[in-house]
């Protein structure tokens, strides 16, 4: 039977935040080329010696659960149904004591084919990106005609039992603004749960304007027009979306409201990157290196230390507002979300 490890093995920071929900990026590459988040002709990738191997992954993930108190791993991407090992990285996880909650961040290509094999490996659910039904704006969008496939996987991650089947939207305005009730109804007739996310200065162009981004405000007032919003009486707790009932509920909408309505205050996150860093925050401007550390042979215990002493660094929030707020170099297909 597992025992949850002492207090003082857990990963706090300064603050007194304890994080608890490790997202894991497997892979830099993706498989479209979205408008706000990379160039038409991609980026240099990583290299493969760069990238943490299959067991390195699984490893450092067993760190975090079994000795540091995380118990939520969502794997991200880039996009990382491309990654080969994904599968049996998934059964590694699902193996651990205690067991871990397991999610996965998508694009939904290729969920069709693997949705069944994922869920039989030990995923729980998936979070699928949709910013339009509008298959030509698809294609604008994502420099890529791929929306039937995303459909499709979104159909086979509930027929897989991969629920609750939540589906990420980023409206822009003048692009796609115009589609939000439209995508809430969709989400409501197939029973998925939708959450609208304001964009967020991580596109690899830094061409993010805050004064074109469409806010969680507007997001409400536009949907607003078309449904009945209350606020859910559930409590958010670390939660990164504000959720309201759609009618009376039971149905739900939410709005990440990142940029306008922060939430640093209660983040229980923790990131590593697919070579192996650390990263405190989607905004850091530094990383903590593993991958170097596990490579040079450190047992479990230097590993655990040392991710502790890196969280023990996290700042208090993501300083958008900040007038010396600086973008990370890296963009978000390289940090992982």
């Amino acid at each position: 039977m597992s025992v949850a490890p002492p207090s003082d093995n857990l990963l706090i920071d300064r603050y007194g935040r304890v994080a608890r929900d490790l997202r894991v990026s497997l892979t830099d590459k993706c498989n479209l080329r979205c408008t706000y988040c990379m160039p038409a002709d991609g980026l240099p990738w990583l290299a493969g010696p760069q990238l943490l191997t299959d067991d390195e992954v699984v490893r450092l993930i067993r760190v975090a659960v079994c000795q540091l108190g995380v118990t939520e791993v969502r794997f991200t991407g880039g996009e990382p149904l491309i990654r080969p090992g994904l599968v049996g990285i998934v059964a590694a996880c699902a193996a651990l004591d205690p067991r871990p909650r397991l999610s996965l961040t998508t694009n939904g290509i290729g969920l069709a084919r693997t949705a069944t094999t994922l869920r039989a490996a030990g995923l729980d659910r998936v979070n699928i990106s949709l910013d339009t039904l509008d298959r030509d704006r698809f294609a604008r969008l994502t420099r890529r005609d791929r929306l039937p496939d995303v459909l499709a996987g979104l159909a086979a991650a509930a027929t897989a039992g991969l629920t609750p089947v939540k589906i990420n939207s980023v409206l822009m305005r003048g692009v796609n603004d115009d589609e939000a009730p439209a995508l809430l109804r969709f989400a409501l007739d197939h029973g998925y749960e939708l959450r609208f996310i304001e964009q967020m200065p991580l596109d690899a162009q830094h061409g993010w304007d805050r004064s074109a981004m469409v806010t969680a405000d507007e997001i409400l007032t536009t949907l607003r027009t078309a449904y009945d919003l209350s606020p859910d009486p559930a409590a958010r707790g670390a939660a990164p979306a504000e959720t309201w009932l759609v009618d009376g509920g039971p149905a739900r909408v939410g709005v990440i409201g990142t940029v306008t309505r922060p939430f640093c205050g209660d983040c229980d996150r923790t990131r590593l990157t697919a070579d192996g860093q650390i990263r405190n925050c989607l905004f850091a401007t530094d990383e903590s290196d593993l991958r170097g550390a596990l490579r040079a042979g450190v047992d479990d215990d230097e590993l655990a230390r040392r991710w502790q002493a890196a969280t023990r660094g996290k700042r208090a929030g993501h300083g958008i507002d900040d007038p010396t707020f600086l973008q990370p170099s890296r963009p978000m297909s390289a940090i992982g979300g």
